[in-house]
């Protein structure tokens, strides 16, 4: 993002920057990764214990994958690494990526210690997985992260509570279209993301 309010892309192939759009960036805001990964892991770790203590492990789950790297930008910000939390640069992303892996296992080494359930451990390796793939294909490619995040929670809690909530699809297609129409992605990685976040909740229901 520029310090005129519009954003910017500097990776070859994404989409040009239109001017700021005030609803896609409520959008792109209220439903980023930390706030999906944290109402996502609560619901998850809710129908993996059968009780409120799944509550806890979902919001250790939530503090690993979403509120600690969320954390980390925000340090980053503060020390002008980068303009915003955005990072559009793809080539700056990498390090978000480690942090990610870092907390995501670091949580599930805890979850295996405390002996968690078993549908709350196997999310995180299954968004750990993702993180990944995501990593590898940054590399080359800038694939949409909160694309990912938000395609993958709806899957999951599809997976572990009822298929109706494949109905939050919405939200799923409404982030997609809010990274578009800011000009972070193209549509095809806005695709790509969403697809690979769709996956995670096969290699859930694989475990």
């Amino acid at each position: 993002m520029t310090p005129t309010g519009t954003t910017s892309t500097t990776d070859t192939g994404d989409a040009p920057a239109p001017p700021d759009h005030a609803t896609a960036r409520t959008v792109t805001d209220v439903f980023q990764p930390r706030n999906v990964l944290l109402i996502g892991m609560l619901g998850i770790g809710l129908a993996a214990a059968g009780h409120w203590t799944g509550l806890l492990w979902g919001f250790l789950g939530a503090l690993c994958a979403g509120l600690i790297p969320a954390g980390y930008i925000e340090w980053e910000r503060g020390r002008g690494t980068w303009g915003d939390r955005h990072v559009v640069d793809r080539t700056k992303r990498a390090p978000i990526f480690f942090v990610i892996l870092g907390s995501i296992g670091t949580g599930s080494v805890v979850m295996v210690l405390g002996h968690a359930p078993t549908g709350i451990l196997v999310a995180m390796l299954a968004l750990w997985a993702m993180t990944v793939i995501l990593l590898a294909v940054n590399t080359v490619w800038k694939i949409s992260v909160d694309a990912a995040v938000a395609s993958s929670v709806v899957a999951l809690l599809a997976a572990v509570h009822s298929p109706w909530w494949l109905l939050g699809y919405v939200m799923t297609v409404a982030v997609c279209w809010s990274r578009v129409a800011l000009g972070y992605h193209t549509v095809a990685q806005t695709v790509a993301g969403a697809s690979l976040g769709a996956a995670t909740a096969g290699a859930f229901l694989l475990g």
